[in-house]
């Protein structure tokens, strides 16, 4: 068992409907310290690669894909789920529908912020469905822009994401796959790796 699977046994909470929270550190209280060895193992596990970007979706990947940035020395852009003031020029964007709040949202990207030179590892928090990172890889794929790989904290093996963007190529690394849950005892079962 790794050190995110042993941090999600010992504080995380099985709930109905195929819920797993991890909100008391990983995405609403943020453990900085588990985020910091959560980069570095990133870093390993795309060591070789060239990348200069990383990229995530508003709003529970920021902190980790900052720390993961930090560890790549590159800046980190995140996807937008609304347009805004703040957004000004063109915009790079995808449907994405969320599986944790049962809505479609159009992400957005600044045209400025992402181009043909940058080789992204994107970043998120959870895979389920792989909506959001199949929006994502849309918006680098219509920037010209090359994605070098898919870094996830959590992947609920048992739902579609992982095997569809596995079967679109790409380097999908999950530090936790969980393979099972059930919420009447809380039990979690990983995937061996």
């Amino acid at each position: 068992m790794n050190f995110l699977e042993e941090r999600i046994m010992k504080d995380g909470v099985v709930k109905e409907g195929n819920i797993l929270k991890v909100d008391s550190f990983l995405n609403h209280q943020m453990d900085v310290k588990l985020f910091k060895h959560m980069g570095e193992e990133f870093k390993r596990r795309f060591a070789g690669k060239n990348i200069n970007k990383i990229i995530t979706i508003e709003a529970s990947g920021i902190g980790i894909a900052c720390i993961v940035a930090e560890c790549f020395d590159v800046p980190v852009v995140f996807a937008k789920k609304s347009q805004s003031v703040n957004i000004d020029g063109d915009v790079y964007s995808a449907e994405v529908e969320s599986f944790t709040h049962k809505c479609k949202n159009q992400v957005l990207i600044s045209k400025k912020f992402v181009g043909p030179e940058d080789h992204v590892l994107i970043i998120d928090d959870f895979l389920a469905n792989g909506c959001a990172l199949q929006g994502l890889i849309s918006i680098v794929n219509q920037a010209g822009g090359t994605v070098e790989g898919i870094g996830i904290a959590v992947e609920k093996g048992f739902q579609q994401g992982g095997q569809i963007i596995r079967n679109l190529g790409y380097q999908l690394e999950s530090l936790a796959i969980v393979d099972g849950m059930n919420a009447a005892d809380g039990s979690i079962n990983f995937r061996e790796e």
